[in-house]
């Protein structure tokens, strides 16, 4: 494999792993509102549907350049992510902002994941390149979302 190549393979691995990140941190946020957010849980379960076709569409990348992908590991930001989202959840119960809040901090680490990959010269196959900024663009909708949810008033909530 060329020097550019195994760049580009740790790269979609690291991609692959933050969306490994993604799904633990949502399926822990469902845990933590069971039985109380149906919405949130519908919304959690369809971003991490998302991250399972993310890791999908790169791992084919991954194999197609002859690499293994990483589809178990997390990354250790993470889970100091998690770690800390864990925390959070011990000091507030089953406070719906302050989950919100961890969640919007781990939607921003997958922004910085992906944009960090995307300033790398190892992306720069269009193909690839095409895959990345559609993953980002989507994660960015599923961080406004959540960051939507995360603001909207006690009252509207109580009406969704």
């Amino acid at each position: 494999m060329r020097h550019s190549t195994e760049e580009l393979i740790t790269i979609l691995n690291d991609l692959i792993r933050i969306n490994n990140d993604r799904i633990l941190g949502y399926e822990k946020a469902i845990k933590e509102t069971e039985g109380i957010d149906i919405d949130l849980k519908n919304v959690f379960n369809r971003m991490i549907g998302e991250s399972g076709q993310y890791k999908t569409e790169l791992a084919m990348e991954v194999r197609k350049r002859g690499g293994d992908p990483d589809m178990e590991d997390s990354t250790s930001s993470g889970k100091i992510y998690r770690a800390w989202m864990g925390l959070k959840a011990s000091f507030t119960g089953k406070d719906r902002h302050a989950m919100l809040a961890a969640c919007e901090y781990g939607e921003d680490a997958a922004q910085k994941a992906y944009q960090d990959a995307l300033g790398s010269d190892a992306t720069a196959d269009m193909e690839v390149r095409r895959m990345i900024v559609k993953q980002k663009s989507a994660l960015k909708e599923s961080h406004d979302l959540i960051k939507q949810y995360r603001d909207m008033p006690e009252t509207a909530k109580a009406n969704n």
